[in-house]
């Protein structure tokens, strides 16, 4: 890394951390919005699939909180690890209520009633989720946050569960395979799982850009040591 690279990539961080702000309040502003539509929708149809879905939508506000909690730090990279915690801990947290809510649709025979805004906001949810996501994981690659991409893993897992549900529902409607989306949503949760693990060990990115530029700084100073 030169140090004009290093100069462009300092001052690149304040706009990254201002974008992934942004893109943060608005999948914030988003999901709360789904949890209710979601969760009365879910309600009045007896969709457990709908509910859990609603629910799935507070998770991931949770999430986009921590991540706009860290980037109004000072030193946001000083949070990541605790951030990353909380990240994954709502992963597991959603694959606990996915299977329990799952099984219970499979063992208990639950009949889902058609309902047409369910299908609407998980249809929308589909359109605009990947993009929200796909934002935020360049963003956060960029600058290096491990929170950031771990979060819009998240964003785009919550894609999958919508996409497993809006299936749920159509198929439900048309056919009246009740057990559609509670399939689906076992899959979805072990989906959750994985990305809570690597959420947990961190692996979600490679090393942050402060390392990177500690490490040219050490390298420079070491240079001179030798001459």
């Amino acid at each position: 890394m030169t140090t004009a690279t290093a100069h462009h990539a300092a001052d690149r961080r304040p706009v990254l951390q201002r974008r992934i702000r942004w893109i943060v309040a608005a999948t914030i502003a988003y999901n709360l919005i789904e949890a209710i539509v979601a969760i009365t929708a879910g309600t009045v149809a007896s969709s457990a699939a709908l509910v859990g879905f609603g629910l799935d939508s507070t998770i991931e506000v949770l999430s986009a909180a921590a991540v706009a909690w860290q980037f109004t730090r000072r030193d946001p990279e000083r949070w990541e690890k605790g951030t990353l915690r909380v990240i994954a801990v709502a992963f597991f947290a959603l694959a606990a209520y996915v299977t329990a809510t799952s099984v219970l649709a499979l063992v208990g025979r639950i009949d889902v009633q058609h309902s047409t805004i369910g299908i609407v906001l998980t249809a929308l949810s589909v359109i605009i989720m990947p993009f929200l996501s796909l934002a935020e994981r360049r963003a956060g690659r960029e600058l290096g946050s491990a929170t950031a991409v771990a979060d819009s893993r998240q964003t785009l897992l919550c894609t999958y569960l919508s996409a497993a549900v809006l299936i749920g529902l159509v198929l439900n409607s048309l056919l009246g395979w009740w057990w559609a989306d509670a399939v689906a949503g076992l899959v979805i949760a072990a989906f959750a799982i994985r990305e809570g693990i690597e959420a947990w060990r961190g692996d979600a990115c490679a090393t942050s850009v402060g390392m990177l530029l500690e490490q040219e700084h050490d390298n420079h100073h070491a240079h001179e040591h030798k001459d």
